[in-house]
């Protein structure tokens, strides 16, 4: 029998994972919404890009213009689980991809385990969290990069 790592055992929460912080301003997540909406156009991807609060809470969403309307739901749903779990929503697709205990995550109705969302973080706290839908999921996480950058610019 393995004994514990002594040194994980008194970890703090904080240090493994981001506290939640104020929510991000609306002036903030139009930044965030428009660098995403700008990559998107770019390439001519027709994307939905959803901004959550702290909370979890739609502050904004773009439909550009082509999108498919699944992919309104899906954006939001990344930005949630983003926000829910305070880490990007690709961690848990590759977790899915390294098979094993990890399946068990497919039955967890409050996460959607695609790339495409990810938190925004002020000081080293959650303020929020980008989603990204429409193309494939690292396309999406592409884009959710982008708008992301522009809230540390």
């Amino acid at each position: 029998m393995t004994k514990p790592d002594s040194c994980a055992v008194n970890v703090p929460l904080a240090a493994l994972t981001p506290l939640y912080g104020a929510p991000i301003a609306l002036d903030e997540a139009t930044r965030v919404a428009d660098a995403a909406r700008a990559e998107a156009q770019r390439h001519g991807w027709p994307m939905v890009i959803a901004i959550a609060d702290s909370s979890g809470h739609l502050v904004l969403l773009y439909r550009l213009d082509q999108a498919q309307h699944g992919s309104v739901v899906v954006a939001q749903q990344k930005a949630q689980t983003a926000v829910d779990f305070r880490r990007p929503t690709g961690a848990f697709e590759s977790a899915l991809a390294d098979g094993g205990l990890h399946w068990r995550l497919l039955g967890m109705t409050n996460l959607t385990p695609l790339e495409g969302g990810v938190p925004i973080l002020r000081e080293g706290r959650v303020v929020g969290a980008i989603g990204v839908s429409g193309m494939q999921s690292t396309q999406d996480a592409q884009v959710a990069a982008a708008g992301l950058a522009a809230f540390g610019a």
